[in-house]
């Protein structure tokens, strides 16, 4: 469907979507993130590779009830397995965050400079909110350039929102009416991603109701892994081999956070 078309759908729904929007609300519990440390290290020695998860809710690790099982450190885990690499990771999330409102509020108190990958993971909240398109844009492209100027040398990647009608809290009239919104902002985002030195992943098919944590919106340890794994394709296709896994008789490495949740 054109954007424009979408847009003027939703709006027209969007009295159906306020009310389907406070049922779900009152019904899917609110999950806290996972206490502990926002930060670690996957391999020994210094990190080649600096991550940083920036965004939303996901971005905190919502869903998962340990901080190893989030985004941050699988996907950590996920790149040291592909290239041999010491990984440090760091979360940096806010619950219920647009793209403007990590661009103020996030960005400015995330104390590291030296990140070599961001991956930001905003768009949801401003699909469900129906943020406009112009105010997404000024948002989503104001926080590309806050990254790009707080991290000059980091290679910046976007996860576009997935489709709602796949996210088992969402009723199925209310999933059409998000997902026309969704649409939306991926459009916006993707061109935003071109114009603006960021990349824009393949939009993240959704492993099933599996995946999601008790809320049904959410992703749990195991959504959060295969999330890192679909990033590491991406992430892992730029990345030269390390010296680990140069040599043919290097063993893969294991740990405990490298392991399905």
């Amino acid at each position: 469907m054109n954007s424009l078309l979408a847009g003027a759908l939703s709006w027209l729904l969007l009295p159906i979507a306020l009310v389907e929007g406070m049922r779900v609300r009152r019904a899917a519990p609110r999950l806290p993130p996972p206490r502990g440390r926002p930060k670690g290290v996957v391999g020994t020695g210094e990190a080649a590779i600096r991550l940083l998860v920036l965004g939303d809710s996901s971005a905190a690790g919502v869903g998962a009830d340990r901080i190893a099982d989030t985004l941050g450190p699988q996907l950590a885990a996920c790149l040291h397995e592909q290239t041999g690499k010491t990984v440090s990771w760091r979360n940096a999330g806010a619950n219920s965050a647009t793209a403007a409102q990590v661009r103020d509020f996030v960005v400015p108190h995330v104390a590291e400079r030296d990140f070599t990958h961001v991956l930001i993971a905003v768009g949801t909240n401003d699909a469900k909110n129906f943020v406009t398109r112009s105010a997404f844009k000024k948002g989503f492209g104001g926080l590309l350039y806050a990254v790009h100027a707080r991290w000059p040398e980091a290679q910046v990647y976007w996860s576009q929102v997935i489709a709602m009608e796949h996210v088992p809290a969402l009723p199925p009239r209310l999933a059409f009416i998000l997902g026309l919104r969704r649409d939306i902002i991926n459009a916006v985002g993707r061109q935003l991603c071109r114009e603006r030195y960021g990349e824009a992943l393949a939009p993240l098919a959704v492993l099933g109701p599996e995946g999601f944590a008790t809320d049904g919106f959410h992703a749990n340890a195991e959504g959060y892994r295969y999330w890192a794994e679909h990033v590491t394709r991406a992430i892992g296709k730029d990345e030269p081999m390390g010296d680990e896994q140069a040599s043919p008789d290097a063993a893969p490495a294991s740990s405990s956070s490298q392991r399905r949740g």
